[in-house]
């Protein structure tokens, strides 16, 4: 997926809708004299193009049963792109507008963050800058009515709040808030505005000099967010910098060429795409780059992908950084977007994109490949847990700007690999975690205490220096799971009891101070940022 850049062309079921059509037709013609409506394949000779369009108007003529035509014509588009590649599909009007809110990098809306708490819209915080915001609404208060219509206590889903605040800037929403500390609940009207989605999820300095910028997607204001981000970090003493890519799925082609020309020199190589009908186009860095003498690390993971991996890829091919993590996706194909005129969309794969020292990421796909299941194939062969067992193409061997061997066939593999960590993981932990009890609980502590915690705590610094999750904390995280289901299982507990606490903790800062916070206490644990700026200061000196 790509917007227009000067000099370089513009992330499933398998359906049976031809199959069937062509069954249908083949009993109905054996069974027949011959003439009729069915002649109309007698009248002339159908070509390929035509073809699937004249069968859909058949069965708009004379199937037994009512047929949607529109969702039947939707699937087999659908069905014949994803026979192409897994990256090729086709993407309806309705699912083209929510696809590409992210990457257009705003909306129209009110501005809050919000989670659905005991089947009540909480607002997590305001987005600043928003709406909300510059009218007082605080992380806490609870959304109970808009346009005097009940939101609360009724099976509210995500996508009826969307309806309900959502709408096209300047137009008006009234809501009730209920906050605690006051008896009853009062009316706020506001009036929608842009609402800017954010592609840097946390930004931050360690004591030492290390910033840390964590990249959740590539779109639009990718690149100007990234150099704000930057920015503000050097203005604070920021020494090295940790560029957390994983989990970023990728986005625009132009921003991830946008973020490796940051760092590299004029000249150097970035990427170029190539296909049987697109003719080679090169990316090259600009004399624009602000962080070309950072010393730099890139964390990665098999969540990484696409755009994430031709960052990663310029920097290794070109020395100018390290990654560390484990090897990423490996989506290496490249989709030009065409719209329709009923404002659905093809997105066709056009071009492969191919790193500086020629290296195609893309893995393996097509018959007899379980495209979708690589993550568990990765799994089951240790390839999480150990360097070893990472499955690299050997006879794809390229080399980078300084001599280093590195492979092709599938992802970007790190310089440094860390595993996931599993000393501490338990079957209770895994209960607690993704069954949302955990987040639950943080929630419902920070809301309770939350301005005992501001009181407290001068800053979301300070509570992660002092605050500590205590035996009391624990011991009422296992009363609340319990209530929701979840067996106490003590020899887990103990094993993951830092973990847990962590969690917490974390969740704790998250719903008080934001996301920032909440990253600045996972890292205290995390083995890939930790082992990132050890190798950065053992390079310096």
């Amino acid at each position: 997926m790509q917007e227009p850049r000067k000099g370089l062309s513009p992330f499933y079921p398998l359906l049976l809708a031809v199959t069937l059509v062509a069954g249908l037709f083949i009993g109905r013609d054996m069974g027949s004299s011959g003439s009729g409506p069915l002649s109309v394949f007698n009248l002339r000779s159908p070509s390929a193009s035509d073809k699937i369009g004249q069968v859909i108007d058949l069965i708009d003529a004379q199937y037994v049963d009512s047929v949607q035509k529109n969702a039947l014509v939707d699937e087999v588009l659908q069905d014949l792109l994803q026979r192409l590649d897994p990256h090729s599909y086709y993407i309806s009007a309705a699912e083209l507008r929510a696809a590409q809110e992210p990457l257009e990098g705003s909306f129209d809306g009110i501005g809050v963050e919000f989670a659905i708490q005991y089947d009540t819209v909480v607002v997590i915080s305001p987005v600043e800058g928003g709406p909300s915001a510059a009218l007082g609404i605080r992380p806490g208060d609870r959304i109970i009515k808009a346009n005097d219509e009940n939101i609360a206590g009724v099976g509210i889903t995500n996508d009826a709040v969307m309806k309900h605040l959502r709408g096209p800037k300047g137009s008006e929403v009234v809501v009730a808030i209920l906050r605690h500390g006051r008896p009853k609940p009062f009316d706020v009207t506001i009036e929608r505005g842009k609402i800017p989605i954010h592609s840097v999820a946390a930004t931050l300095l360690d004591d030492d000099g290390t910033g840390y910028i964590k990249l959740v997607r590539f779109a639009k204001n990718t690149h100007e967010e990234f150099v704000e981000a930057a920015d503000k970090l050097r203005a604070l003493g920021m020494k090295r910098m940790v560029l957390d890519l994983r989990g970023n799925g990728g986005g625009f082609l132009n921003a991830a060429i946008d973020i490796a020309d940051e760092f590299l020199p004029s000249g150097r190589a970035i990427v170029y795409t190539e296909g049987l009908h697109s003719p080679r186009q090169d990316a090259d860095a600009t004399r624009s780059g602000g962080y070309e003498d950072i010393p730099l690390a890139i964390l990665i993971d098999e969540g990484s992908a696409s755009a994430s991996e031709i960052v990663a890829g310029a920097i290794q091919d070109n020395d100018r950084g390290l990654l560390v993590g484990r090897r990423t996706f490996g989506k290496g194909l490249v989709q030009e977007h065409v719209p329709l005129p009923d404002s659905s969309a093809v997105r066709i794969t056009t071009a492969r994109y191919y790193t500086p020292s020629g290296r195609s990421i893309q893995r393996p796909y097509g018959e007899g490949i379980n495209y979708m299941d690589d993550f568990e194939a990765r799994a089951s062969h240790g390839e999480l847990l150990s360097s070893d067992s990472i499955q690299a193409d050997t006879t794809k061997a390229y080399t980078t700007l300084k001599g280093r061997t590195v492979y092709g066939g599938g992802g970007v593999t790190p310089d440094l690999f860390v595993p996931t960590d599993t000393v501490e993981s338990s079957a209770y932990l895994t209960d607690l975690f993704f069954s949302g009890t955990l987040t639950q609980f943080a929630f419902d502590v920070a809301d309770r205490e939350r301005q005992k915690l501001l009181a407290r705590y001068s800053s979301s610094e300070e509570f992660a220096k002092s605050f500590q999750v205590g035996a009391d904390l624990l011991a009422e995280l296992d009363r609340y799971a319990q209530k929701e289901g979840i067996a106490k299982r003590p020899a887990d507990a103990a094993r993951s009891r830092e973990l847990i606490a962590m969690r917490i903790k974390a969740g704790i800062a998250r719903n008080v101070w934001g996301d920032d916070s909440y990253y600045r206490i996972l890292l205290g644990k995390d083995p890939a940022y930790r082992r990132a700026r050890a190798e950065l200061e053992m390079s310096r000196t």
